[in-house]
């Protein structure tokens, strides 16, 4: 970035003391006071909505259950059992969409039972003492690659672990933890969380980690399957979908992904540059994300925009409101059709879009919003897949137990066809392909 061609994009326009208010726990945790109160609300249903809403489907009755009568670590073990990464959920899942919607006092009164910040209350209470709730079975003498160390491959690596296979596992990164490390709001997951939950997660044994070697560059699938008796692919999605306007290469334009992990691995937040008019496009979490930051960092200015109505946005209400509440400013039915300047950006020009019969459309009628800084969250995607597999949507195409079709290989997360694009819906994917590897090598 050249201060001189973006004078508008600055690190420090808050002082540190205000960037650690504006980037403290999003939700406090609770006290065990606090816990109790709220784990008195659930009504312990036999058939219970909030599990079959769970994508790891954990028994959530019995873990509050377990919480009321004062046994936070077994409630961990509950919660464990099904979602080994029942921390960091706690933390970043859309409950509000997920299990607390299907609560039966959200339908009766509009207030579900806390489910997530009882989770996060529990599980913290295990890790806390440092204590591991699951031993290791014996050596099986079999190996797994497990590819990629974010929430599916941590959690596929796991599993296998428990029953006894050794895992090697691998990341493109630095440092493991894929999204949960380097995609996820830093006011979500703060106290480098993600690496106390890995290293917690690591001590059931049996796992070697290896960073900073890439699928496709230092690996080699041919050479993994050869090397081991299974591989798991959990590879994320590393690119970025284009956007294809007028001006979109000018400086001051870029992704939101990579603001969302240079913020995130920040060690002084009043460091990093920011805007004062910053400009999002898209509409999810991403989007959501990246906009809340730029705020909080002390942008003036922030805006969303989204080319679909408001009921189309993937991101959560909750997560609408959030920005809302934050001062970020959204607007929809609109897309972009040039970023304009003399160089770096200085607006971005939009047209307002209807949807009908033929889909979306543009009606002609444009606008400007003033940006020095624009950040495209428009949706990742792949990138290069070694051959032997099948896409489909542009995605690993498996089954249902995250079976590639190509022999000895499975994968899951946000890379494969499967579920949401949620850190929760990876962790049940991870956990379901062990499952089926398992039994191929029993």
């Amino acid at each position: 970035m050249d201060p001189q061609r973006m004078p508008g994009i600055r690190p420090g326009r808050l002082d540190e003391d205000t960037l650690a208010a504006h980037f403290s726990d999003l939700h406090a945790p609770l006290t065990p006071h606090e816990a109790l109160v709220a784990a008195d609300r659930c009504y312990f249903c036999h058939d219970a909505p909030c599990v079959t809403a769970c994508p790891t489907s954990i028994d959530i009755p019995l873990f509050i259950r377990q919480i009321a009568t004062e046994q936070p670590k077994a409630s961990a073990k509950t919660i464990f059992a099904q979602n080994i990464l029942g921390g960091m959920c706690a933390r970043v899942c859309p409950t509000e969409t997920l299990c607390e919607e299907a609560c039966v006092r959200e339908a009766a009164e509009g207030r579900p039972v806390e489910i997530g910040r009882l989770q996060r209350f529990a599980t913290d209470a295990m890790m806390a003492a440092g204590t591991h709730p699951f031993t290791r079975a014996a050596a099986t003498g079999k190996h797994v690659a497990v590819v990629g160390a974010g929430p599916a491959g941590l959690a596929c690596a796991h599993r296998l672990a428990l029953k006894g296979h050794d895992v090697t596992l691998y990341d493109a990164r630095p440092k493991a933890g894929g999204l949960n490390e380097y995609g996820i709001a830093a006011y979500k997951s703060t106290g480098d969380f993600a690496q106390a939950e890995l290293d917690w997660l690591l001590a059931i044994g049996g796992i070697t980690l290896r960073t900073g070697a890439r699928l496709g560059a230092e690996l080699s699938l041919d050479a993994l399957r050869a090397e081991h008796d299974a591989v798991f692919l959990g590879i994320g999605l590393s690119g970025v979908n284009a956007l294809e306007v007028d001006g979109a290469a000018r400086e001051g334009v870029a992704d939101a992904v990579d603001f969302i992990a240079e913020l995130r691995q920040a060690q002084e937040l009043s460091a990093l540059p920011v805007g004062r008019n910053v400009v999002v496009l898209g509409g999810g979490m991403t989007a959501v994300d990246a906009a809340v930051q730029s705020k909080l960092l002390g942008a003036e200015n922030v805006t969303i925009v989204y080319r679909r109505g408001q009921e189309r946005m993937s991101a959560s209400g909750f997560e609408q409101e959030l920005a809302a509440s934050k001062g970020v400013t959204l607007r929809f039915n609109a897309r972009p059709v040039a970023v304009l300047g003399n160089g770096a950006v200085r607006e971005v020009e939009f047209e307002y879009t209807e949807e009908g019969p033929d889909g979306l459309t543009g009606t002609g009628e444009t606008f400007c919003i003033p940006a020095d800084q624009v950040f495209r969250a428009i949706g990742q995607t792949l990138g290069d897949v070694p051959a032997g597999l099948t896409l489909e949507r542009g995605k690993i195409r498996v089954d249902a137990e995250g079976f590639t079709g190509l022999e000895g290989v499975w994968a899951g997360g946000d890379c494969a066809t499967g579920g949401d694009d949620l850190t929760v819906t990876a962790v049940a994917e991870g956990r379901d392909a062990a499952e089926a590897i398992h039994r191929a090598l029993s």
